[in-house]
């Protein structure tokens, strides 16, 4: 064979490195190439380091505050959405992962995508798990994206199907996606202090707007009457917030609402300095507000200090115009006349200090936004973490 004849047999077989055929881009290339690896497993003869066993259902439970009696007692099954909870091999790992799953990473690496973030999983439940039930399960590479482009950068979705089985019988399947991906180019940063800008804005930044759904539209339209609406369950008469499709006390999907008095006390709060974002002026106090209808909501502490706020220190409701269009519920530690149905303070559109109370991920997040400062009062900071009701 001659070199021409050589180089072209190389091109056809799309070898790393080499030119693709005409026609066809180096991308499409490596998409069949990821694409070859769909179907083949990605864990074989995987098995659970327990059974499922009523001390792990206890402590899921209780982390979730999911009374629901059918996990209790001599009877008990778990909870449907253990079903992975069961094949995680924790720091140790689990043997069995297979050469084909090793190569297809690796394949992403050597193209850049040397990122990862799981994006989402489903799960399909075909039979209860029991105490005692011995799990064993198998993985495959379900299927590889198209080249897609993110906020985070650009790569590739890969989804792994996992089968679980107990007694050689399919109990769940537990599908799960991530982005393997290359960073987008960022700017450095200087690590300093901001400087303060040269021309004041002419018009204050606008505030993150909170995500509104079915699930919790009826509580939007709530504050936008300047009212502070809570779900009951009309099965168990349980109140619960943030608002949810079905009771998280008997599974009861039918509701109505209460109107908070709008007293509460503060649970637990963070200070917030930093990252700066443009339509608040640090630092702010984020608090996780007890109503004293029972419930727990987060949302910003107003008409305080930020270093003055307690926990324990009592708070009153009040609605900030903080723009044209968007009111939203703050919480006022000092003496407000009326502060529900008036006060507005209106100078706040000029950056005031309101959070969104059921979307953590804006302004006020103490997750997914760096430093603060406050306790977190034992083991009840997840709940100032994700709004939850304790």
């Amino acid at each position: 064979m001659g070199v021409a004849e050589e180089a072209s047999s190389r091109r056809e077989s799309g070898a790393p490195g080499r030119p693709a055929p005409e026609g066809r881009s180096d991308l499409d290339d490596l998409h069949a190439r990821l694409k070859a690896f769909e179907g083949q497993p990605a864990v074989t003869g995987g098995t659970g380091k327990d059974p499922v066993n009523a001390p792990m259902i206890r402590h899921w439970c209780e982390a979730m505050g999911d009374g629901n009696p059918a996990y209790e007692g001599p009877d008990a099954v778990a909870p449907p959405t253990m079903l992975q909870a069961w094949t995680m091999g924790g720091l140790s790992g689990h043997p069995g992962r297979s050469p084909a799953y090793d190569a297809l990473f690796a394949l992403l690496d050597q193209a850049g995508c040397t990122s990862v973030v799981a994006t989402d999983c489903e799960q399909e439940y075909l039979r209860p798990l029991r105490p005692g039930d011995r799990i064993t399960f198998d993985a495959v590479i379900e299927s590889v994206s198209p080249r897609k482009t993110t906020k985070l950068g650009t790569g590739y979705f890969v989804t792994t199907r996992m089968d679980v089985r107990t007694d050689g019988e399919l109990a769940g399947t537990h599908r799960f996606r991530i982005l393997k991906y290359a960073p987008a180019s960022t700017r450095s940063v200087p690590c300093s202090r901001p400087q303060p800008q040269p021309h004041p804005r002419t018009q204050p930044p606008s505030h993150p707007r909170p995500v509104i759904n079915r699930d919790n539209a009826g509580f939007w339209a709530g504050v936008a009457d300047r009212k502070l609406l809570i779900q009951r369950c009309t099965h168990c008469a349980t109140l619960r917030f943030p608002w949810l499709p079905g009771c998280n006390h008997c599974g009861g999907d039918g509701w109505d609402t209460v109107e908070a008095t709008g007293h509460g006390t503060v649970f637990s709060y963070v200070v917030m300095h930093h990252p700066p974002f443009p339509a608040f002026d640090p630092p702010y106090a984020v608090g996780l507000i007890e109503l004293a209808e029972g419930v727990r909501m987060v949302a910003g502490v107003v008409g305080v200090p930020p270093e003055k706020v307690r926990i324990g220190m009592p708070v009153r409701l009040e609605f900030r115009t903080v723009e044209e269009d968007l009111v939203l519920p703050v919480f006022h530690g000092g003496q407000a006349e009326d502060p529900i149905h008036g006060g507005q303070a209106e100078d706040s559109i000029h950056g005031g200090q309101a959070g969104d109370p059921t979307h953590g991920d804006q302004a006020g997040d103490p997750i997914h936004g760096g430093q603060a400062e406050g306790p977190t009062h034992g083991d009840q900071a997840g709940d100032l973490l994700n709004g939850r009701q304790s």
